[in-house]
């Protein structure tokens, strides 16, 4: 016991020591002040303040001067335990297993266990634990959750269970410490049943006092989506902290309650920094960025510093909508605040300034990171990609793998993209063929679909349906999609319908399908066909998802659907709108009735023509911007006919008109596209 009461006091140290302000740094060359005497609580003291491997040197030698250093030394164990933030577990190894007599203690086992989980070194944790057991010592309570954890991280069920059976046979099932570690690694495996299990079997006076045992089970069972049990623990809980907010809060945005998360919010008693971002990050992941931005916004307000997670969360919500002002703004906030470009918030940036039309702009972020992994690689090759700059992209992969980065799929995936829409089809099923080949990564359905896709838009609408018949995997619904999306593209109606078939027999309800097949009769002029489709549409209660548009014009957002009459200046828009049409004419524009999708009137069909939603943000964006570049995000495909206008706009009003629509960017120019008219 004395033991036992000596390990858990080293502990609480250690704890309250963490939260202490930290020693000052030493220059790494200045050589350290070593006690001459034999003081242990002077070497200890020295072990945390040492900011460098040099220095874990000095004192380890100078202990070797003094006899110190043994296997029962606590000097010995500060140094184990400073290898984690030091990056030197080589080092404590070699220091480990060359230590004089007497042998490791459980203490000084608990402190290297400690530190390899710490350094994301699992299985070398797990293994030292092994070794502890076997050796016939005790592990202390604090070996045990560092074993769980490391489990957990190797998605080691069977690792999980047999420590849970050692934690029991050496009675430290019931310490709090060890109890959440082994609730929270159940759930972290999969296994909620077993966490709830092990909460729902811990005696009450246990219950009473543990916090933390709470909010793992509040957790685990929001992680599984177990909402409603997740609020009944909430309310039984005999106490909250600030933590048990943030998982109820986390649950319901995983749910889709965002409502019931903005209501818990702001009955918080305390919100930290993880509150904000639970919420900014909620309402991303549930497609609501304005209020994501507006969560940022108001964070700032409060005075509350967002970390490099919530910067990173409010720049991808920037991403998906498009707003490029706003992601400039939070780009300037980052480099006022000292925060680092690099990581997750470069990875960010660059993505932002791909998907707000500025390729350009990412590509010098991405120059300045320091550090570069494969997402941020990634991110770059995909942005290159779908602006239509495939020489730049096949240079950015080659680049990546001359830096020793091995790409993964979604490096292939973004190179596949681009020779999609450069049309390199060869070179795409170089790469598409590389990937099991030479990098033995097993292609997924996203990159069979990117290559029916480049079939497809290279007009082999027969050689996509054979590609797609050899695939040694069963075809989804988005695979079918992309042939029956080529087939609306070639005009070719006898594999569209087999496309469609197939599609409605995985979707029976899939609007996009049976749009898409009376878009295909529509252009045949097959008008009873599309009437039958339709009817069919009607009969089911479908409707074609609608199709708006965004632009933001000085830093305020507008959103347009087709026909729209909403804005308070229609009426202005509809009439700029008119005179475009009326220039653009004069110009050599002819509007394209293939895109309109009735069997109506002639003059019904221009008018129908006239009110799609990116050319009312069009019409908005000259009415209303002075600068020489409007940027339009839109939720669809762009028709031929906009694609059209735009260009002959771009040239009329000497404006840069950048597109985004679903597939890909179109920068319109001096009457030119980007993209070639290859899209």
């Amino acid at each position: 016991m004395n033991a036992q009461n000596e390990e858990n006091e080293t502990f609480e140290k250690q704890r309250s020591s963490s939260s202490s302000p930290p020693p000052p740094k030493f220059h790494l060359r200045q050589p350290l002040t070593l006690p001459t005497t034999a003081s242990p609580s002077r070497f200890v003291f020295l072990v945390r303040s040492a900011r460098s491997l040099l220095h874990l040197k000095q004192i380890h030698a100078h202990l070797l001067r003094l006899s110190l250093l043994s296997g029962a030394s606590p000097a010995a164990a500060a140094i184990l335990a400073a290898s984690a933030p030091l990056r030197c577990i080589p080092y404590v190894l070699s220091l480990f297993h060359h230590l004089p007599f007497p042998p490791p203690s459980p203490h000084l086992f608990n402190a290297l266990i400690r530190a390899l989980s710490d350094s994301s070194l699992p299985a070398a944790a797990l293994s030292y634990l092994a070794f502890m057991l076997s050796s016939g010592l005790r592990p202390g309570r604090l070996a045990f959750p560092f074993g769980f954890r490391s489990a957990a991280a190797l998605r080691s069920s069977e690792s999980a269970a047999t420590l849970h059976s050692a934690a029991a046979k050496s009675g430290l099932d019931l310490d709090p410490f060890v109890r959440t570690s082994l609730a929270d690694a159940y759930g972290k495996l999969g296994s909620h049943e077993f966490a709830l299990k092990v909460f729902d079997e811990t005696p009450l006076w246990h219950l009473s006092s543990n916090v933390l045992i709470w909010n793992v089970a509040i957790a685990v069972s929001c992680r599984f989506e177990c909402i409603g049990k997740a609020r009944k623990l909430f309310d039984e809980m005999p106490e909250r902290n600030v933590a048990s907010w943030n998982s109820m809060i986390d649950g319901f945005m995983k749910v889709g309650d965002l409502e019931s998360a903005v209501e818990l919010f702001e009955k918080m008693p305390e919100k930290n920094v993880v509150s904000w971002t639970t919420m900014l990050a909620g309402f991303s992941r549930n497609k609501d960025n304005e209020r994501a931005l507006s969560m940022f916004e108001s964070m700032l307000e409060e005075g509350m510093r967002p970390n490099n997670f919530t910067v990173s969360a409010a720049v991808a919500s920037c991403a998906k909508i498009g707003v490029l002002n706003v992601g400039v703004r939070i780009h300037d906030y980052i480099k006022r605040s000292g925060l680092r470009e690099d990581g997750p918030i470069g990875t960010a940036l660059v993505d932002m300034y791909s998907k707000c039309g500025k390729v350009e702009l990412a590509s010098q972020v991405f120059d300045r990171m320091k550090e570069i992994d494969i997402e941020t690689w990634t991110a770059m090759i995909m942005g290159w990609a779908v602006h239509g700059c495939w020489k730049e992209a096949l240079q950015c992969f080659e680049d990546m793998k001359c830096s020793c980065i091995k790409p993964d799929e979604g490096a292939f995936l973004a190179i596949l993209v681009a020779c999609s829409h450069a049309g390199k089809v060869d070179k795409g099923l170089e790469y598409f063929d590389s990937m099991k080949s030479r990098y033995q990564i097993e292609p997924g359905i996203k990159h069979y679909t990117c290559i029916v896709d480049m079939y497809g838009r290279a007009g082999m609408v027969n050689e996509a349906l054979e590609f797609l018949n050899s695939m040694p995997i069963e075809p989804d619904y988005v695979l079918w999609g992309a042939l029956l999306s080529a087939c609306r593209a070639n005009k070719n109606v006898k594999i569209a319908e087999l496309a469609a078939e197939r599609l409605l027999r995985l979707r029976p309800l899939h609007t996009g399908s049976q749009v898409f097949i009376s878009n295909m009769y529509a252009g045949a002029g097959m008008w009873d066909d599309v009437e039958n489709v339709r009817t069919s549409l009607k009969k089911n209660n479908q409707s074609k998802v609608p199709g708006w548009s965004y632009i933001e014009v000085e830093g305020k957002a507008y959103y347009f659907l087709a026909g729209d009459q909403s804005h308070p200046s229609w009426s202005e828009i509809y009439t700029k709108l008119e005179e475009l049409v009326a220039q653009a004419k004069k110009e050599g524009y002819e509007p394209d009735m293939e895109w309109v999708l009735h069997d109506i009137e002639e003059e019904d069909k221009r008018g129908s023509l006239r009110c799609h939603s990116e050319k009312l943000a069009l019409a908005f964006g000259l009415m209303k911007t002075v600068e020489e570049e409007i940027r339009i995000v839109k939720n669809l495909r762009v028709c031929g006919d906009c694609h059209s206008l735009m260009k002959f706009s771009s040239r009329i009003y000497n404006k840069v008109i950048v597109l985004r629509d679903n597939k890909r960017f179109h920068r319109f120019k001096d009457g030119e596209c980007s993209c070639r008219d290859y899209w």
